[in-house]
């Protein structure tokens, strides 16, 4: 019987040209990692379950795009996004997404941004001038007001004694919701709003503003206010003072705000689809960075859904079930 002799010299060039081979696959795996693109998350603090939400959702869909990630907190001050917009560009980030920290002082980081060869995507919040960013993406607060207005005229069975809560006077959604309230509420001439005052979006500024107003006007039936954080400073307030059978109705479409109103404490929110409106912010960005441009317009909206008593067990994390 022939016994088989292996022919070394040949084995040991298959086994070179395999390290070849690994070697090169190796060197593409490392230009390609060098090459991942870095998409900017810059937004307000994440103690805020909304901004959270808003951040949260942006990484992840950056992710699944195949980009790099750096989430950055301004917690609503100019300079300090100003700051972080340096960061960014230093970063070579291909895009920044962006919840600003005021409709005019966030314009000048925007337009540095852009003349560094870096668009920026909104979200949220608008700023006071377009042209700057390539997109301002942002739910319908005038028609989320309008609509969590009429829940509340409905509830107070459009009759007594309101008061307002409204949000930082330099962020224009604040100054939107109080309009769409307003416009709405004044169409019921026997509600009364008895007094209105800013807690800046704050649960701990909305708790000492409630108490101070209702020692003032101890008989009020009814608080509508512009976000849901205020809304539980505000509740938590009143069930402190023994008024919790007053009404209130709040705005965003908090998970907190959900479980109070299966609670029956708190009776409504408006949902805003933040989710959605941050997803599209970086498909939108994604579409940019490949060819230039996203075909959409810069301006762009979605309508709020109001969540009450007879929908809230279809809610999830800032999104509702058909």
């Amino acid at each position: 019987m022939r016994r088989h002799i292996p022919n070394w010299k040949s084995l040991a060039k298959l086994l070179a040209s395999l390290a070849v081979l690994v070697a090169a696959a190796a060197m593409v795996q490392s230009v390609l990692a060098q090459e991942k693109k870095l998409i900017a998350i810059i937004v307000p603090s994440p103690e805020n379950p909304f901004f959270k939400a808003l951040a949260d959702a942006a990484e992840a869909k950056a992710k699944s795009l195949g980009y790099d990630t750096l989430v950055l907190v301004h917690n609503d001050d100019p300079v300090k996004q100003d700051q972080l917009f340096d960061t960014a560009i230093a970063r070579k980030a291909a895009a920044i997404i962006l919840d600003n920290a005021g409709a005019d002082a966030s314009i000048a980081a925007v337009a540095k941004a852009k003349k560094a060869g870096i668009p920026s995507f909104l979200v949220d919040r608008e700023i006071n001038a377009t042209g700057v960013a390539v997109a301002q993406l942002v739910s319908n607060n005038y028609q989320g007001a309008t609509i969590g207005a009429e829940e509340f005229a409905k509830i107070m069975g459009e009759e007594g004694d309101y008061v307002e809560l409204i949000g930082k006077e330099t962020d224009t959604n604040a100054g939107i919701r109080s309009k769409g309230y307003n416009d709405t509420l004044s169409q019921y001439p026997k509600l009364k709003k008895v007094a209105a005052q800013s807690a800046n979006w704050n649960q701990a500024e909305a708790f000492q503003k409630t108490q101070t107003i209702i020692q003032q006007f101890p008989n009020i039936k009814g608080l509508i206010s512009g976000n849901d954080t205020m809304a539980l400073g505000a509740y938590a307030a009143l069930k402190g003072a023994g008024k919790g059978q007053v009404i209130v109705v709040g705005f965003d479409g908090s998970p907190d705000v959900a479980q109070s109103i299966k609670a029956n404490e708190i009776r409504a929110t408006v949902l805003q689809p933040v989710v959605r409106l941050s997803e599209m912010a970086v498909e939108q960005a994604d579409q940019y960075i490949k060819t230039g441009k996203t075909d959409k317009d810069e301006k762009q909206t979605i309508d709020c859904v109001l969540i009450n008593a007879d929908n809230v067990n279809n809610y999830s994390a800032f999104s509702l079930k058909e």
